[in-house]
């Protein structure tokens, strides 16, 4: 159920492109200066990244992969809309609420994007066939 969120995300930034430009300009302008590329249309691939991701997390296909597209995109989504080292007053604690959630989806895909499901990973599986080989190589060769 966690990919819902990033939909639903997704889906609300295509209708509300704008704002969430206006949102991630500071934030661009800050970091990448006069080279950063428009705000509007890095909210659109965001939107369609979670879109598309969300979807494939949700319905098991390419979990890992989709965790891991979708933690890509997490990040600079949560600093540019919940900066709370900016903002004051109760809006300070809104946003590092919105943050330290945002903080907490991140922890979860990772997890998700490491997963094997039980199976061995690939680096398992290379190292015992590399440990078995060494052992028949051995055995092969006069003592």
């Amino acid at each position: 159920m966690v990919a819902g969120i990033f939909v639903y995300g997704g889906w609300n930034a295509l209708r509300l492109t704008e704002m969430h430009a206006e949102a991630a300009k500071p934030l661009l302008d800050k970091t990448l200066g006069e080279s950063s590329p428009d705000p509007v249309n890095l909210v659109r691939a965001d939107a369609l990244v979670k879109i598309i991701a969300g979807t494939t997390f949700a319905t098991g296909k390419l979990p890992r992969l989709s965790a891991l597209a979708l933690a890509g995109s997490l990040v600079p989504t949560t600093a540019a809309g919940h900066p709370f080292w900016e903002a004051k007053g109760e809006d300070k604690q809104q946003q590092l609420t919105h943050f330290l959630k945002n903080a907490a989806l991140l922890g979860g895909l990772l997890i998700a994007a490491a997963d094997t499901e039980g199976r061995p990973s690939v680096g398992w599986r290379a190292r015992r066939a590399a440990k078995v080989t060494s052992k028949a190589a051995r055995e092969k060769l006069p003592s």
